[in-house]
């Protein structure tokens, strides 16, 4: 009995060209433009991950070429660091004014 070798895996090169395609396939051409809203959150040869408003979108390629689109909500860790960021804004806008107050620049 002869064993098949397993497949060899395909080089990062060839990951990365997957994913791109699959993403401009999925996100339209231009989901890199500023305007069309999408947020290049993290990414490597071998997976992607996008957001836009609500919702993430993760684009991974196995060793083997075969790309996985999978679509998701906003995480709760995203939520509140959203949150979080709000409210430091604000709390910074609000010690700045208190200080122009004090100093009497208002």
């Amino acid at each position: 009995m002869s064993a098949i070798p397993p497949p060899e895996p395909i080089a990062p090169e060839e990951a990365r060209a997957l994913l791109d395609q699959a993403m401009n396939e999925r996100l339209g051409d231009d989901w890199q433009d500023e305007y069309s809203g999408w947020l290049l959150v993290t990414a490597n040869d071998y997976m992607a991950r996008v957001t836009k408003r609500g919702k993430n979108v993760d684009f991974l390629v196995d060793l083997l070429g075969n790309v996985i689109i999978e679509e998701k909500e906003l995480n709760d860790t995203q939520t509140s660091g959203r949150l979080i960021v709000i409210m430091l804004l604000f709390l910074a806008i609000g010690i700045a004014y208190l200080f122009a107050r004090a100093v009497g620049w208002l």
